[in-house]
């Protein structure tokens, strides 16, 4: 009976646990304050009761309760902020060098795509041992990943990829939901997470049929939409160079500073003149309403695999594109200076020049 009917889902991520005992410690305290409120109020009725031979009496208050009656909430309500911050943190923050999946969520189904292009619907594969990071994006409305196992659950946007990530550490099969809802199949999006040993996803992987990577697929689609035409990084090219962007700070024609990640990709390849690049015209159309969202995932994909230029670029056509870390600040704090500048030049009164008189419109003598 009580494997059928568990209290908590099986642990099978690393942060599992860390959340279950947050958790169970907030269960704690609630048990505790709430059972003594109880007993002290049933204590006092009784012993405070009203009866005919009592009289009432002006009770002063006390320094020293309301000191620790203040103290020691304030306590423990910072120690829960604090495990909750740090708990949320690691949360937040992927690892580096993760397995990259990308996911895509639509009424009523889940779809991910492995990074050799391996494919699956409402089921997902992955390996012990590997922190996994799922790079999601939602096609219609708003849907939520949750896998209760895994203590994850991450709300899937549409119009922008959003993250999760999580190192599973029990093989097994476990549920995935979504728990947000999307409609009226809402409660027939669930899916599968697949958890296998190194050994056994890796034979996975090959037994697929994957058309090509999903680099080697976002090459194609780059070729195909003739991306290579502006994109180039020799003198004539017309738009940024590509090579080496992702995940670096880009500087705007507005002198904005953005960084180069999958959402500023895929602003740029359906809203173009959202966030023009410094040093180049807003020439490049949309392609909203072409371009696919899996071939969206796979041209980010491969622009994340181009590395830098070994040699020196013919020109500096390239180099506004791309600004190196440690200007970032200076821009910045550029920027805030002469923002500050244009509000005290609007605060500032005009003046009129010593000699003159203000014009006269109605043409009356004074």
């Amino acid at each position: 009976m009580q494997s059928n009917i568990p209290i908590f889902p099986e642990q099978a991520s690393s942060m599992a646990a860390q959340v279950d005992s947050l958790y169970l410690f907030l269960v704690l305290i609630t048990t505790f304050f709430s059972l003594l409120i109880a007993i002290l109020i049933l204590i006092f009725a009784i012993k405070y009761r009203r009866t005919p031979e009592r009289q009432a009496e002006q009770i002063h208050g006390s320094t020293l309760l309301e000191i620790i009656w203040t103290v020691i909430p304030l306590g423990i309500s910072m120690v829960i902020f604090v495990w909750g911050a740090v708990i949320y943190y690691h949360m937040e923050r992927a690892p580096s060098n993760p397995l990259e999946i990308y996911g895509v969520g639509k009424q009523w189904m889940w779809k991910f795509q492995h990074p050799n292009g391996q494919r699956e619907i409402n089921t997902l594969h992955v390996p012990t041992g590997r922190d996994v990071k799922v790079t999601m994006i939602s096609q219609d409305v708003i849907h939520s990943f949750f896998v209760p196992a895994f203590r994850v659950k991450q709300d899937v946007l549409p119009n922008r990829y959003v993250f999760t990530w999580f190192r599973a550490t029990v093989p097994g099969t476990y549920h995935l939901f979504c728990s947000q809802y999307c409609g009226t199949k809402h409660s027939g999006m669930v899916g599968d997470v697949i958890v296998m040993t190194p050994d056994d996803y890796s034979t996975w992987l090959a037994s697929g049929k994957a058309e090509g990577s999903l680099a080697s697929l976002g090459e194609k689609a780059f070729q195909q939409y003739g991306c290579t035409t502006c994109h180039r990084p020799d003198s004539g090219a017309r738009g940024p160079n590509l090579q080496g962007l992702f995940g670096r700070p880009v500087r705007l024609v507005d002198n904005r500073v953005v960084l180069a990640d999958d959402n500023y990709i895929r602003e740029s390849i359906l809203e173009p003149n959202a966030k023009v690049v410094s040093g180049f015209q807003s020439i490049m159309p949309t392609f909203r309403g072409v371009v696919s969202e899996d071939e969206i995932i796979a041209i980010t994909e491969y622009i994340k695999h181009l590395a830098p230029q070994e040699a020196n670029p013919l020109n500096n056509r390239s180099t506004p594109t791309q600004i190196r870390d440690s200007e970032v600040p200076n821009i910045q704090q550029q920027n805030m200076q002469q923002e500050k500048q244009q509000q005290e030049n609007k605060q500032q009164p005009q003046k009129t020049p010593q000699g003159t008189r203000p014009a006269n419109p109605s043409g009356k003598k004074p």
